[in-house]
């Protein structure tokens, strides 16, 4: 019998010092990244509003210039620089233009030639944090925020508490400023923000999976939140597709970005017969009435953003995979008429019969991780 090599002596504390060394170089890298995008929003909307005022004094040269803009920019550098991203690195610029910001930046990004491109030397590159030592997706939820009292307000405690960006949600969502200044016991306002909110942290490998550094990067976003979900989704898939050839596959995991927050879209069919997007969610979980105000709310973005000329309304499918009780509901409700409803149903796979893959998936899928155990 060959003898298992020994462990070499100290060998535990290597290890620990090796992983506590990537913990902090992801850790690090993750604010780099993030550091670096939110300082070339706020330059691309200072120059965006110096751009402005040196034209036309007409508020439609603006709103042309972010049009142009967001054509080219997004033809080249692909998702992220729509006309609503663009409005929001001026407001950036705006709500934040601080002299020592405009100074240090103006200087830092240095142009090469013609093209004025960054230079690779240039210092906002290599040391950006202390002039925005926020994440952009934190700056983008302060924007939302009405008075520059307020907004400050919630910037000095992030910083101070280190707020996560779930954390400063909650924060402005619960009106924490509004609180502290009718508050008479501010103190007691202050300590009540400074519990552990552990639950919020967010961790290394979600700020770099943020939807905002994957846009930067034009880095393609398909994961699910957990390993059940995600080979449902898969199975399913392969389940619609096999049902005949009506159902062609359009995307997987899509993004999709409504005013400040991102969703995410499970899985798009395009069906032939019916000339219709086919937008599917799973949940693992039981129906609610949330679901289906979410899933029109995904067939109204659908419907304006990625339906052709010639196709008939997109239609919902919600798949719910509750243990022992999965269910299947079309959203038809947004279908301009009755006659198409009636047509979009005899036409569409039964829902019952879609139930039924759905709770034989989940069975096998659990029985194999059972098996694995």
């Amino acid at each position: 019998m060959v003898n298992s090599p020994s462990k070499p002596q100290n060998y535990d504390d290597i290890r620990a010092e090796i992983v506590s060394l990537l913990k902090a170089a992801r850790s690090s890298a993750a604010r780099n990244v993030n550091t670096i995008i939110t300082a070339t929003y706020w330059e691309i909307g200072r120059r965006i509003v110096t751009l402005e005022q040196s034209g036309e004094q007409r508020a439609e040269y603006g709103e042309q210039l972010i049009e142009k803009l967001a054509r080219d920019l997004t033809r080249q550098f692909g998702r992220g620089f729509g006309r609503a991203n663009l409005r929001q690195m001026r407001a950036f610029y705006r709500a934040w233009p601080e002299p020592q910001i405009r100074q240090t930046l103006s200087g830092e990004f240095a142009h090469t030639g013609d093209r004025g491109e960054i230079a690779s030397n240039s210092a906002v590159l290599s040391n950006p944090s202390g002039r925005f030592p926020l994440p952009w997706s934190a700056y983008v939820r302060l924007l939302s925020v009405k008075g520059e009292e307020a907004r400050s307000f919630y910037q000095t405690e992030a910083l101070r508490l280190g707020w996560s960006v779930r954390q400063l949600d909650r924060q402005i969502g619960s009106q924490f400023y509004e609180r502290f200044t009718l508050s008479k016991n501010k103190a007691a306002i202050l300590a009540s923000a400074e519990e552990a909110q552990n639950r919020d942290s967010m961790t290394t490998e979600e700020a770099i999976k943020d939807p905002f550094v994957l846009e930067f990067l034009d880095l393609k976003d398909e994961y699910s939140e957990s390993d059940m979900e995600a080979a449902l989704i898969q199975h399913l898939a392969d389940f619609l597709l096999e049902l005949g050839d009506d159902f062609a596959f359009v995307g997987r995991q899509r993004r999709l970005r409504i005013d400040d927050n991102w969703f995410r879209i499970d899985l798009i069919f395009f069906h032939r017969r019916l000339r219709c997007l086919v937008v599917v969610d799973v949940k693992v979980g039981k129906f609610s009435y949330a679901d289906a105000g979410q899933m029109h709310m995904y067939l109204n973005y659908a419907r304006e953003h990625w339906m052709k000329a010639g196709e008939n309304p997109p239609v919902g499918l919600i798949l719910c995979a509750e243990k022992g009780a999965s269910e299947a509901h079309y959203a038809l409700d947004n279908l301009p008429n009755k006659v198409l409803a009636a047509e979009y149903r005899t036409t569409l796979p039964d829902e019952q019969i879609i139930a039924a893959e759905l709770d034989r998936s989940r069975l096998e899928l659990e029985n194999r991780r059972l098996r694995a155990e």
